[in-house]
C-alpha cells in the first residue's frame, strides 16, 4: 500500500498565508516562503499553495509569490488559483510548481483538463472541487441519499453540477489527482467529511486529497480509512501549532495507515 500523505495548504490572499472559515473572515497566518520552508523542514510530503482570491479577481496566478515559495521548500508543490490556459499552466511549472490544481476554470471550461494533460502529462493536473451538501427538504425520509453541489470562485458561486459527477467526468477529461473540499467544514474544525470523500475515493481511479474541517490526528485517520482518501491535507492545524506534522504521522501510523517518516520526508 502507497504511502498516505500529508499535506499542509497555503490559502493565500495578496501574497499573504491567510486563513478563515469557508474562504471568510480571513486572518492573516505569514509568509508563504517561509512557511513552506519550515513545512518541508517538519516533514511534509507535498504542499498545497492556493491563491484564492485569484478567481474572484479574475488575476492570474502571482508567480513570483510562487517562485519565492519554491525555493524554499524541496519538497512536491502543487499551485492552484488563476490558472485559464495551457501556457498559465506552463508559467506556473516554470516558476517551481510540480503540479497545478485546477477549479473554477475548470468549471467554466472542462477541455481545459484534457488539454494540460495531454501537453503536460495527467499525473501534474489536479481537479480541486469545492463542495457543499444540498439540503434535505423537511419531508425527507431518513435514508434519503446525501448529495453535494460543486462551487467555485472561493466558495461563493453555485456551479450547478453534482459534486461526485463532476469528480467522475474531470478524471475522464485529464486530472490526474482530485482535492476534495468540504465547504460546509471548511475552517470550523469539525472534522473532514468522509462521506463526501467516500463517495468520490470509492468510483474514482485517482488519488484524493481530502481538505476542510481538521481539527487533530484522529481526523486525518478517519479521513483516509473511513474516507478512503490517499492524503490528507490542513490548514490552520499546523499554521498556529495546534499539531505538528510528526504528531500527526504518528496517529496514523498507530492507526496501521502506511505513512513515510518524518525524517524520510524531509530529506
Amino acid at each position: 500500500m502507497l504511502a498516505r500523505r500529508v499535506i499542509p495548504c497555503l490559502d493565500v490572499a495578496n501574497g499573504r498565508v491567510v486563513k478563515g472559515t469557508r474562504f471568510v473572515d480571513l486572518t492573516d497566518e505569514g509568509d508563504p516562503a517561509e512557511l513552506a520552508r519550515r513545512y518541508a523542514r517538519e516533514g511534509a510530503d507535498e504542499i498545497v499553495f492556493l491563491d484564492i482570491t485569484a478567481a474572484p479577481e479574475g488575476r492570474g496566478t502571482m508567480l513570483e509569490v510562487v517562485r519565492r515559495t519554491a525555493s524554499m521548500a524541496f519538497v512536491p508543490l502543487t499551485v492552484g488559483g488563476g490558472v485559464r490556459s495551457v501556457d498559465e499552466m506552463r508559467d506556473v511549472l516554470r516558476a517551481g510548481a510540480d503540479k497545478v490544481s485546477f477549479n473554477t476554470a475548470a468549471v467554466a471550461a472542462p477541455e481545459l483538463l484534457t488539454a494540460c494533460a495531454r501537453r503536460f502529462g495527467r499525473q501534474a493536473v489536479v481537479c480541486a472541487i469545492d463542495a457543499r451538501r444540498v439540503p434535505q427538504p423537511a419531508d425527507a425520509t431518513p435514508v434519503a441519499p446525501i448529495a453535494w453541489e460543486v462551487v467555485t470562485h472561493g466558495g461563493r458561486t453555485p456551479a450547478g453540477l453534482d459534486a461526485v459527477e463532476w469528480a467522475l467526468r474531470a478524471v475522464d477529461l485529464g486530472a490526474g489527482e482530485l482535492l476534495v473540499t468540504s465547504m460546509d467544514r471548511d475552517g470550523t474544525r469539525s472534522g473532514f467529511d468522509t462521506d463526501l470523500l467516500r463517495a468520490i475515493s470509492s468510483r474514482v481511479r485517482v488519488p484524493v486529497i481530502a481538505s476542510g474541517g481538521a481539527s487533530g490526528p484522529d481526523d486525518f485517520v478517519s479521513a483516509v480509512r473511513d474516507g478512503g482518501a490517499d492524503a490528507v491535507l490542513a490548514a490552520s492545524i499546523f499554521h498556529r501549532r495546534m499539531y505538528s506534522i510528526d504528531s500527526v504521522k504518528q496517529a496514523m501510523a498507530a492507526a496501521g495507515l502506511p505513512v513515510r517518516p518524518v525524517g524520510e520526508a524531509a530529506a
